[in-house]
C-alpha cells in the first residue's frame, strides 16, 4: 500500500523509520568526509591537564553553538502553588534573556526544609510537540489528557519521573524546551482545541498537530540559522539559565545540582552538562553513539535541527563532548533494541567515555550500561538503577 504524505509525517512523528534513510551513491563522498580521529578529544595524547584541555575544547565549544546570550537576573514569577500528594509544585516563568520568559514547573516535598539537591528534568522530543514539560508530572491545570498518559506508559513505564525524584529529597524543576509545550508553534488560524490543549481532545488531532510540528520542524531550523544562531545553542542556553535560576533559590545547594533526560532530553543533559560545570552529575538516557558510525543509514533521526552543531564532530565526536562534563559523574544508558543508533557506535561511544574517565583518573565517576532487549525508552529498570546512580554522587 502507498504511504500518503499525512501517513509519513505521523509515523516520524511516532519515531518510527518510514523510509530508507540511506543517501545511496553519495554515501562514499560523505563517510569520506566524516572526522574518525577528533582533534579536541581529550584522548588525544597532547592533551595531559584536564583542566587545560577543558578551557581549550569548552571554548571550541561555546563558539561552535553561536548563541550565547547575556547573563540576566531570572525575575521568575510564580503563578501558581498547590500541594498535592506530599509535594509542593511551583508553576512559573522565568528570564533567560530580556525578551524570553521560559514556562517552568519547580517541585519538591512539601516537608522539605534547608537547601535542597536539585535536579534538572528535561523533556525528550518523541514527535509528540503539544506537551512538553509535562511529560515528567501530572497535569497541574487540569485533568491530564489520555493520549499523554499513554505516551508516558510507552517511554516511561508510566512514570511521573520528575514526582517521583521529588519524593526522593530533590527540588526538581522541568522547562519546555523551544518548539514544545507552552512555547509550541501556534499559527494565527489556528483552532481553540490546538491552542487550549483540553483533556478531551482526540487523539487524532493531536496527532495532526504533531505531524504538522514535525513536517515545519526543518523550517524552523533553518528559520534560525539564518539569523547566525543554532536551535542547539538556544536549546542549551535556556538550560544553562535554569541553573541559574536554580541558584537564585534560597531552597536549593548550588553545590548539587544535576540533570537527566530521555531522547533529546539525554542530548539536553550532555550539551548542558559540558557547558556548565555546576552540573555535578548527568545521565543522558537513550542518546549516546560516535557519530561516524550514524552517516550510513541512522542520520535521518538523529541528526536533527534540534541537536545540529555545524563544524562540531571535527574537533569532538559526540562521546567527547559529553566528557567535557568531567569531573562530574556521568550514566549513560542505552537500550539494544533502540532502532535509532547503529549499534557500533553505541559501543565505541561507551569505550571512548570509559576511555576518557580512565585518563583524567576518576574511573569510578563513569557509568556506561547497555541493556540488551530495550528499545528507545526510560524504562523502570533503567530509573532505578539512574535514581540510585544520583543518590551516590549527589
Amino acid at each position: 500500500m502507498m504511504t500518503t504524505r499525512r501517513g509519513l509525517l505521523l509515523q516520524l512523528a511516532a519515531g518510527t523509520t518510514a523510509f530508507a534513510q540511506s543517501t545511496g551513491s553519495l554515501d562514499p563522498l560523505i563517510e569520506s568526509l566524516a572526522v574518525t580521529d577528533p582533534k579536541l578529544s581529550w584522548l588525544q595524547p597532547r592533551f595531559r591537564n584536564l583542566r587545560s584541555w577543558k578551557r581549550q575544547a569548552h571554548a571550541r565549544y561555546l563558539e561552535l553553538l553561536h548563541y550565547r546570550p547575556a547573563a540576566v537576573d531570572p525575575k521568575a514569577q510564580v503563578l501558581s502553588t498547590e500541594t498535592r500528594d506530599g509535594l509542593t509544585i511551583e508553576r512559573l516563568t522565568f528570564a533567560t534573556t530580556p525578551n524570553i520568559r521560559v514556562p517552568a514547573y519547580v517541585l519538591k516535598s512539601a516537608n522539605a526544609k534547608g537547601k535542597l539537591p536539585a535536579v534538572i528534568a528535561l523533556h525528550d522530543h518523541g514527535g509528540f510537540y503539544m506537551w512538553g514539560k509535562e511529560k515528567l508530572l501530572r497535569s497541574v491545570t487540569g485533568p491530564e489528557n489520555p493520549v499523554l498518559t499513554a505516551f508516558k506508559q510507552r517511554y516511561y513505564a508510566g512514570r511521573n519521573i520528575a514526582e517521583d525524584l521529588a519524593r526522593d529529597g530533590y527540588l526538581v524543576i522541568a522547562i519546555d524546551m523551544f518548539y514544545w509545550g507552552e512555547r509550541r508553534m501556534l499559527m494565527p488560524a489556528d483552532p481553540a482545541d490546538w491552542r487550549e490543549r483540553p483533556a478531551d481532545m482526540p487523539k487524532e488531532r493531536i496527532d495532526a498537530f504533531n505531524a504538522r510540528c514535525s513536517a515545519n520542524e526543518q523550517l524552523v531550523g533553518r528559520s534560525v540559522m539564518s539569523t547566525g544562531a543554532t536551535w542547539a545553542g538556544i536549546m542549551t542556553w535556556d538550560d544553562v539559565r535554569t541553573v541559574d535560576y536554580l541558584i537564585s533559590r534560597p531552597d536549593v545547594d548550588p553545590k548539587r545540582i544535576a540533570c537527566t533526560g530521555l531522547s533529546v532530553g539525554a542530548v539536553r543533559a550532555a550539551y548542558l552538562a559540558a557547558a556548565d560545570e555546576r552540573i555535578k552529575v548527568a545521565m543522558p538516557i537513550c542518546w549516546m553513539t560516535s557519530f561516524p558510525d550514524q552517516l550510513r543509514d541512522k542520520v535521518g533521526n538523529t541528526i536533527g535541527h534540534t541537536k545540529l552543531i555545524p563544524g562540531l564532530y571535527g574537533d569532538l565526536d559526540y562521546p567527547d563532548l559529553a566528557s567535557l562534563a568531567m569531573p562530574a559523574a556521568l550514566l549513560v544508558i542505552n537500550g539494544g533494541k533502540d532502532g535509532l543508533f547503529a549499534p557500533s557506535g553505541v559501543a565505541k561511544a561507551h569505550e571512548k567515555l570509559r576511555a576518557c574517565y580512565r585518563k583524567a583518573g576518576i574511573a569510578d565517576r563513569v557509568e556506561c550500561t547497555m541493556y540488551p532487549d530495550a528499545p528507545h525508552e526510560f524504562n523502570a529498570e533503567m530509573q532505578k538503577q539512574a535514581w540510585a546512580f544520583l543518590r551516590k554522587w549527589i
